[in-house]
């Protein structure tokens, strides 16, 4: 019997799909692994039951997008979580989420948690001003709780952020019949111990769905950063308008005389934490030749 469901978790070569109110456990059929294709968490699925709660994954629908790291699919925004109290998120770690969501056509929220004990003033004004939905929340006050599931209803949302930020505690704070597991936070070094080791579908009460996954360092990926090569500037949302009034062709908008986008940074329509990630990405990207952002195309 074949049916359509969508796989929640995989873990150790098993797929874990649910379809018609069960959560089926599945493998997959070899012809993935002979065509390199994987099964992803988010993947809507065709499934073969065998009987006894188990079954065979047939086939992958068409996806609306995929990240390598953490491996998931048809994801509809990426939630962001940074805070500014312990410990605090360095934004560049945010841009550079934020630019290959972009390139992922995924819609980013950002997320401020411990409110409660730090405003994140900061941290808003630069994601706000660029143009991102930008909340406050506290996992441990609930402010922000109820506008989070406005935020996320509906919608198939990844949750992200450097460890110890609160992932696993909004989720809680969104759902406390989860239970999942807490990190602590060490106060000498301001890191979260990691608490997610793998990516795993919910289901919320509010009539959405949440990927939770590892953190930051999940994103880095060659694979991305070819693409990034070519693409950077349109990943910066708030510099798409500027891209084409440029003085020069081929603008890096790094240093040139008549560049659009440092026109509007002097002018303050762009925040210099924003352009000081993108100078820093284009930095790091550099190294990478015209020849292997081509071969990464292909």
């Amino acid at each position: 019997m074949m049916t359509e469901g969508r796989i929640q978790k995989a873990l150790s070569g098993f797929y874990y799909v649910e379809t018609n109110g069960q959560i089926l456990t599945c493998r997959a059929r070899g012809k993935f692994r002979k065509d390199g294709i994987s099964p992803l968490v988010g993947d809507l699925v065709e499934v073969r039951e065998l009987g006894g709660g188990e079954g065979f994954v047939e086939r992958i629908c068409n996806r609306k997008n995929t990240f390598a790291r953490p491996a998931v699919a048809n994801i509809d925004q990426l939630v962001v979580i940074a805070s500014a109290a312990i410990p605090r998120t360095d934004p560049y770690l945010i841009d550079r989420v934020a630019a290959i969501a972009a390139l992922k056509e995924c819609r980013v929220v950002v997320l401020l948690n411990k409110c409660d004990l730090d405003r994140a003033d900061e941290l808003y004004e630069i994601y706000h001003a660029a143009g991102f939905p930008t909340l406050r929340v506290s996992a441990e006050t609930g402010e922000g709780i109820e506008d989070l599931k406005d935020l996320i209803a509906g919608k198939l949302s990844a949750f992200t952020g450097n460890s110890g930020v609160g992932k696993s505690s909004i989720l809680n704070a969104l759902d406390p019949t989860f239970r999942i597991q807490v990190g602590e936070v060490s106060q000498a070094l301001g890191r979260g111990r990691h608490t997610t080791r793998h990516v795993e579908l919910y289901k919320l009460s509010c009539g959405a769905a949440v990927v939770d996954s590892p953190g930051f360092s999940s994103f880095e990926t060659d694979e991305l950063n070819l693409e990034l090569k070519s693409r950077l500037p349109e990943t910066f949302l708030e510099f798409v308008s500027y891209l084409d009034k440029c003085q020069f062709v081929g603008c890096s908008h790094t240093k040139e005389k008549g560049c659009a986008v440092l026109e509007a940074l002097r002018q303050g329509k762009i925040q210099e934490s924003r352009h000081r990630s993108y100078l820093r990405l284009y930095e790091e990207l550099k190294p990478i030749q015209d020849w292997q952002v081509q071969k990464g195309k292909k």
